[in-house]
């Protein structure tokens, strides 16, 4: 067979669809631009929230070098920060997954153009094109899974999907520098130099660009508006079929709200959180070591702030009122009456990650920065950290440590 054999996907002939375009793709493709970018600068404020230079407790990622130069330490104000940043992050990757599709669609064609490198930079443009293919379906998938809390891919999550993000970006923006110009005249203009998008026999057409685009953005919203919810909250998380709600049924009453995972899921044993068998431990300057029981730490000055959790897979709980002891006020005790330095907090969960976390000096001086005992008036359930757990304003959920068993303050 020939390569013009419309019977073989080198051939022009063989796409008939009347609606590749470069308008149609042109369109498609500034809308990316600006939905891309905001995912990467979003993503880029999730890790970072995680404060990942505390290494290696927060952070495993090897060898970042200088892609680690963003790096700063997460703020607590305002308390919704990573609820709104990681929301949007997650939505709008959801959102997008249409657009995405239909644009890959679009340029489908050029992928089996003969021959494949006419030239050096004709060469080095397939292959930008290849990494900005792949990383884009390897970004969008690791994502969708991390939601659905379904980790099929090989290795941690983390930084799988730093690494994708970085290669996919970079191909990316040489993707954008190269097509930008041409994609924005294509659409004022409202038609371009069709070229190799434009089949030379095309079928009957049955819908017009426009309406395609607007069947995408339909797909595009039916998307949001099932996604949104878990984000938002309220009357609208019903509507988040999409999402996960936080994993496990957290059933009802003060307690009765978003729980990721369960005791039995973190292998906590119940003798272990008996208050007869628990002690906080708390060491600070020089070693000096407090060992505390529940009752006597609710003896201490107890306090109260309203703070949600938010989570990086996008879900969100409403604001909880939890109450306990300012993480501020422990540092005290083990010798740090002025500024308190950074923590390392470890928890009885044997299973799953984030068994260990450290928090930085400012989250741990917020006043709102908690381990808390109850919440919402009752005594925390087992599954939301009973008997102690830790609630930052701002932080990732992973973050706020459930069951724990020691704090270790300290410089990190």
């Amino acid at each position: 067979m020939r390569d013009d054999d419309p019977r073989l996907p080198t051939s022009p002939g063989f796409w008939r669809s009347p609606l590749r375009g470069t308008w149609f793709t042109s369109v498609l493709g500034l809308v990316l631009l600006v939905g891309i970018t905001v995912l990467f600068v979003t993503g880029l404020l999730s890790y970072a929230a995680y404060n990942p230079d505390l290494a290696p407790v927060n952070d495993q990622t090897p060898d970042k070098g200088v892609l680690g130069f963003y790096l700063f330490s997460w703020p607590t104000n305002p308390y919704w920060l990573y609820r709104v940043t990681q929301g949007l992050h997650v939505t709008l990757g959801i959102a997008l997954i249409p657009v995405l599709l239909a644009k890959l669609w679009s340029v489908v064609p050029k992928l089996f153009t003969l021959p494949p490198a006419r030239s050096l930079a004709h060469a080095l443009e397939r292959i930008s094109l290849l990494l900005l293919v792949g990383g884009g379906l390897f970004e969008f998938t690791t994502g969708v899974l991390n939601v659905q809390l379904d980790y099929l891919f090989p290795g941690s999550f983390y930084p799988l999907h730093f690494y994708g993000a970085w290669v996919f970006f970079a191909a990316f923006l040489a993707h954008a520098a190269l097509k930008t110009p041409a994609a924005v005249r294509a659409v004022r203009q409202r038609h371009g130099d069709e070229g190799q998008l434009e089949s030379p026999r095309p079928e009957a057409p049955t819908v017009s660009r426009r309406g395609a685009l607007w069947f995408v953005g339909g797909a595009s919203l039916l998307l949001l508006v099932t996604t949104a919810g878990q984000s938002i909250g309220g009357a609208l998380r019903r509507t988040a079929l999409l999402a996960p709600h936080g994993g496990a049924d957290p059933g009802s009453g003060p307690n009765g709200f978003q729980i990721n995972k369960t005791a039995g899921y973190a292998g906590i044993d119940a003798k272990e959180t008996r208050e007869e068998a628990w002690r906080l431990v708390v060491t600070g300057r020089d070693g000096r070591t407090v060992r505390l029981t529940r009752t006597e730490l609710l003896r201490l000055p107890q306090y109260s702030a309203a703070l949600p959790i938010a989570c990086v897979e996008g879900w969100s709980t409403a604001d909880q009122w939890w109450r306990g002891v300012r993480l501020r006020d422990l540092a005290a005790l083990v010798g740090y009456d002025g500024d308190p330095p950074d923590v390392f907090v470890e928890s009885l969960q044997r299973h799953g990650a984030f068994r260990r976390a450290a928090l930085r000096a400012n989250q741990v001086a917020d006043p709102r920065s908690l381990l808390a005992l109850q919440v919402n008036g009752e005594d925390l359930s087992p599954d939301h950290g009973y008997p102690a757990r830790v609630i930052v304003p701002a932080a990732p959920g992973v973050l706020n440590t459930k069951w724990v068993a020691r704090m270790t303050f300290g410089d990190l």
